[in-house]
């Protein structure tokens, strides 16, 4: 989508005929595209993973197979 705005104004440069009037369309339909896109991806996100969520509940805790612990220290605490 937008690679399809930045050609029309490539485009519409090259012809002589790219206006603020254009600018400000294009980047509203960007804009406007972009935001939807950004909304069904966080709707669809969220859904999947309140799925995924639901299906763990009552479900053993799987144990993790040769799974090692390794502590985390700050830097600069005195630790090896």
């Amino acid at each position: 989508m937008v690679a399809a705005a930045v050609e029309v104004a490539a485009e519409a440069g090259e012809a002589g005929t790219y206006t603020g009037d254009m600018a400000r369309t294009l980047s509203a339909v960007v804009a406007k595209v972009g935001a939807r896109i950004a909304g069904e991806a966080e709707i669809s996100g969220f859904s999947s993973g309140w799925r995924e969520a639901v299906a763990q509940v009552g479900q053993p805790r799987p144990e993790p197979a040769g799974a090692h612990v390794v502590p985390m220290r700050p830097e600069g605490d005195g630790g090896p």
